[in-house]
């Protein structure tokens, strides 16, 4: 059974005030005292009405008994940024599928075992899907593939269900799609073992044709985010989501060599919730960073050293028991959750730092496959089964994600920071001296890890 950590919001409400009847939650009478029924998890609105803090408890109950002075009611915000559960179900071990373990023992703590909000699609009947838990209106169809350019100016004359306002996705609202419970199969030109990494009941998908020199994996959809350094060989770069073989990588804006011609993508566009992807930080002065936007709370320091993926579960283990920062339920993020604190207008190429919110938070310097001055790779707690004869760890690359090219006889940053890839859960990465996979992606096992707390549902 999967442990849910309940969010509450407690202490010394000053008054009521006025909100929309979605957000607000009713007080009714129980014995000497008022009972809090709590219906979703929410934040307290930072409002001067408002004395009391907001904490978070990991209870598995519903209710709160406060003071019979209490008011009828109060506002809070829900989470504007709703990180949704990778759907991901199974628990592995680097050999497979493995019973759910318990707290304590190797391997507690991965994905499966904790539920996230969950999409809630809605098929409108008119080429459009929302999600009702992020607030996004998706078009349904596939489309075909087309320059990142071409694909911008189309969402200005797209007039999918009667809207026009469409826009290209963010690659944080792109992102929100990917269901990690998709299989990459073990060969690029035939889709056999292969399960799409997004939910085919609501959106058209279609898998490269394995012919000629089209891949099946090569379906990738473009974002409207531009990486603010270069990859390869000084290539412009658009991030994408790749829902054949479930990574962000970056993707050159214009075919390499092709003298100004245009990489082409599919797109896939989307209205509605402006705020979706915009992160809210603040800075608890405890080590702690809450992002009010997600509900989500994060250690301010990563781990300061790397972990294989079974050490980096137990490390987390390891800081619960010794009630770190004051808390003891935190968790190794989820895939998606990671993602969220992604600062896609950084990059160590121009910022000199991660690609992360610096003001708030810390990333331990690395030195790269190239000599380079960087930041790590950070484990999450979800598996991706990627064609690799066994599971491995998914990870988001808050520095440059690396690569052997050959052509250059050097490792260069082959997809850009912010990229989300995969790592042996365990092993040892001097067996991968030029990499792994078709870019050469450098292997390190040894990643960092960054805890967090909240975000779960009852």
């Amino acid at each position: 059974m999967k442990s849910r950590p309940f969010i509450i919001v407690a202490l010394n409400i000053a008054v009521a005030v006025g909100a929309p009847a979605a957000d607000i939650l009713e007080i009714g009478a129980e014995g000497d005292g008022i009972a809090l029924q709590w219906e979703f998890p929410g934040v307290l609105e930072s409002a001067a009405e408002l004395s009391g803090p907001w904490i978070e408890r990991p209870q598995a109950v519903a209710s709160l008994v406060l003071p019979a002075a209490a008011p009828s009611f109060f506002r809070v915000r829900k989470p504007v940024y709703s990180v949704v559960d990778p759907g991901q179900t199974n628990c592995f071990s680097p050999s497979g599928i493995i019973t759910p373990p318990l707290s304590g023992e190797d391997f507690y703590g991965q994905d499966a075992q904790f539920d996230g909000p969950a999409s809630s699609y809605t098929n409108n009947g008119d080429g459009t899907v929302t999600d009702l838990e992020t607030g996004l209106m998706w078009v349904r169809a596939r489309g075909f593939k087309m320059t990142w350019s071409n694909a911008l100016s189309g969402a200005e004359t797209n007039r999918t269900g009667g809207y026009s306002d469409w826009r290209m996705p963010t690659i944080k609202e792109l992102y929100s799609l990917i269901r990690f419970n998709g299989v990459n199969g073990p060969d690029n030109m035939t889709t056999a073992g292969y399960v799409p990494f997004i939910d085919t009941n609501y959106f058209e998908f279609a898998y490269g044709s394995g012919t000629g020199g089209e891949r099946v994996i090569d379906c990738q959809d473009w974002s409207a985010t531009e990486y603010v350094s270069t990859t390869m060989n000084n290539d412009e770069t658009i991030f994408g989501v790749n829902f054949a073989d479930g990574r962000i990588k970056g993707y050159p804006k214009y075919i390499p060599g092709g003298g100004g011609e245009g990489y082409v993508l599919y797109v896939r566009y989307v209205r509605g919730n402006p705020v979706y992807g915009v992160n809210s930080f603040t800075n608890n002065g405890d080590g702690t960073i809450t992002d009010m936007a997600t509900a989500l709370m994060w250690s301010q320091a990563d781990s300061g050293t790397g972990l294989d993926w079974p050490s980096a579960l137990a490390w987390v283990q390891a800081q619960n028991a010794s009630n770190h920062l004051g808390y003891s339920d935190w968790r190794l993020p989820n895939i998606k959750e990671l993602q969220s604190i992604v600062d896609y207008t950084r990059s160590p190429s121009t910022t000199a730092t991660a690609a992360i919110d610096t003001n708030y938070f810390a990333c331990s310097p690395i030195t790269n496959e190239a000599g380079q001055s960087d930041y790590p790779y950070y484990w999450s707690a979800t598996t991706l089964l990627d064609g690799a004869p066994s599971p491995t760890g998914a990870y988001i690359s808050f520095g440059r994600a690396m690569g052997y090219a050959p052509l250059l006889a050097a490792w260069v940053d082959v997809h850009g920071a912010g990229s989300q890839k995969s790592d042996p859960m365990t092993g040892d990465p001097a067996d991968f001296p030029a990499g792994r996979g078709p870019q050469g992606d450098a292997v390190r096992i040894y990643n960092y890890v960054r805890l967090v707390r909240g975000g779960l549902k009852q």
